[in-house]
């Protein structure tokens, strides 16, 4: 059943949750609405800090990605590519997303044991997750906690992608794939990794 994948979790497993994350690494607030989350992300980032927006539902729901977009945001990296021509600087490109100062987005899953699993057809958010960008900060709904790893892939596998295709075909007239799946069982560098956990059901 599919449907479970869309409830949000309890107030006592949103605390195991963030008790779990913190203990690997990864720091966590929690905030009752989108409206909160995206204040509480635009208040970490500092103004004029060089900023990348990965493509997000969840980013897009709330107005954040929107607002770091903004035309007067100096610091936006999409605004910057928006200027550039792949064709002539598609590796600067890549490297402009792959290590920016700041990384926002999203995830697909997070396990009450810690962990988090981010999904992916192109691959385009990893780098900067992984290890390019010097801060990244996760907005995530909290129907996406799940019991354990089992239950993180099947969410991905049997939820999102259905979903996600859907999407893609509507706004990119072609579907979507799970061809990478990032794991994050533990971050190693102190203070890089905010997730902002929401009580509200935002994004797949």
């Amino acid at each position: 059943m599919t449907e479970k994948f869309s409830e949000l979790a309890t107030d006592e497993t949103i605390n195991k949750t963030k008790e779990a994350l913190e203990k690997n690494g990864i720091a966590v607030v929690v905030v009752e609405t989108g409206a909160e989350a995206k204040a509480k992300v635009l208040e970490m980032v500092p103004e004029g800090a060089e900023i990348m927006n990965m493509t997000s539902v969840t980013l897009d729901s709330i107005g954040l990605a929107e607002a770091i977009n903004a035309p007067e945001k100096t610091g936006s990296v999409r605004n910057k590519l928006a200027t550039m021509d792949a064709k002539t600087q598609g590796p600067e490109m890549r490297k402009m997303g792959a290590a920016p100062e700041w990384a926002v987005g999203s995830v697909h899953a997070v396990t009450e044991d810690g962990k988090v699993f981010v999904a992916s057809a192109s691959g385009s958010q990893l780098p900067a997750y992984a290890y390019g960008a010097s801060h990244v900060v996760w907005v995530v709904g909290a129907q996406k906690i799940v019991k354990d790893a089992n239950e993180a892939v099947e969410r991905i596998q049997n939820y999102v992608f259905p979903l996600e295709n859907e999407r893609a075909l509507k706004v990119y007239g072609e579907g979507s794939s799970v061809n990478k799946i990032l794991i994050f069982n533990k971050e190693s560098a102190k203070d890089r990794i905010t997730m902002v956990i929401v009580k509200e059901k935002l994004g797949f």
